[in-house]
């Protein structure tokens, strides 16, 4: 049986007027988002991500082309049923959204409130939904008394507080640090399996790709690029934008003829870790594997694998200093050591 798409863009195109003309900032977008995935859509600033989710969920109008949401055109639909498929899309951004005025509680109520819920069912759910992000205790604090962490945690039990089909994420992690951006993503990853809510994910960032998406698609000057399983597009990007955006600067060539080699050893770490994939994504330095002779024993990894640096030593230090960080062991070697 096929994997059935919740939403399907059409040759999707949005245009802007402005006083010099106007501007194209989608063209031609083709895509399906299967339901209970968690889709990424990545791209550089100003290449359009932004504005394909606003016109997922009408914010924005499509000038060309249609959303297809559990296969019904939004564009024909009435102003009732608008309201309706807008409804089982929760959203959530990068600067929180939350209403200053109202505290913890009465921000995850608004929603419910908008559609009628009676206020003791509202206040129930909003409990409810507090205590699965783990702010139960904050219910009667107020936005300017929450880190950005809680805020976005906030945030999210709001956008799903009417039972969405949908969660929309238009780069909800941008403003927060790492540890944070981490558990942040681990509860949108928790709500996708518990709940299962289709998630898209709008990010400039390829480590929030890595964390938690299925699929994604990379979307450039207008155009989406490519799209495909997360794995085969880290491990062989199709596009420049795609090898730009996972190997940042060393998409350009670099020499390699009279670079250092070094031995790293695998002595029983996991076998599922990716430590090469790893140290190029950390230290943006491509790699040239010359040898490897690895084995996965009951789940770790054993033996050795030569590997070349850069010539460049800036960049051949950052991937050194990723394998000393993460307790990776390997040693330099000479021509007539391998």
């Amino acid at each position: 049986m096929a994997e059935q798409p919740i939403i399907q863009l059409q040759n999707l195109g949005k245009e802007f007027k402005t006083a010099n003309g106007p501007v194209v900032a989608l063209s031609d977008i083709n895509l399906d988002i299967i339901k209970g995935e968690v889709f990424g859509i990545i791209g550089l600033s100003g290449a359009g991500k932004s504005t394909l989710v606003r016109c997922i969920n009408l914010l924005e109008i499509p000038t060309s082309g249609a959303v297809i949401f559990e296969d019904r055109n939004l564009a024909v639909l009435s102003n009732k049923n608008k309201r309706r498929a807008r409804q089982s899309m929760g959203m959530i951004f990068q600067q929180f959204n939350l209403l200053a005025q109202r505290n913890v509680l009465k921000n995850v109520c608004f929603p419910l409130e908008i559609t009628g819920t009676n206020k003791e069912e509202a206040k129930k759910r909003a409990m409810e939904l507090l205590a699965m992000v783990g702010l139960e205790d904050r219910a009667h604090s107020y936005p300017a008394q929450l880190s950005g962490g809680q805020k976005q945690r906030v945030a999210i039990a709001r956008a799903i507080a009417t039972n969405p089909k949908v969660l929309l994420c238009d780069e909800a992690t941008s403003a927060l640090d790492p540890n944070t951006t981490k558990s942040i993503l681990q509860l949108i990853k928790q709500i996708n399996k518990e709940l299962g809510i289709t998630v898209i994910v709008i990010t400039h960032e390829m480590s929030v790709i890595e964390a938690i998406c299925d699929r994604v698609a990379i979307i450039d000057q207008s155009r989406i690029a490519e799209v495909g399983k997360v794995s085969d597009i880290f491990s062989e990007p199709k596009s420049k934008i795609g090898r730009q955006l996972i190997l940042g600067d060393a998409v350009k060539n670099v020499a390699f003829s009279r670079s250092g080699k070094i031995r790293i050893t695998f002595d029983g770490r996991s076998s599922t870790e990716p430590v090469i994939a790893n140290m190029i994504l950390a230290s943006k330095v491509p790699l040239n594997i010359l040898y490897a002779a690895t084995k996965d024993i009951n789940g770790t990894a054993v033996g050795q694998m030569i590997v070349q640096l850069p010539e460049d030593r800036a960049d051949a230090g950052r991937a050194l200093s990723y394998l000393r960080t993460a307790g990776v062991p390997f040693e330099e070697v000479r021509e007539h050591d391998i």
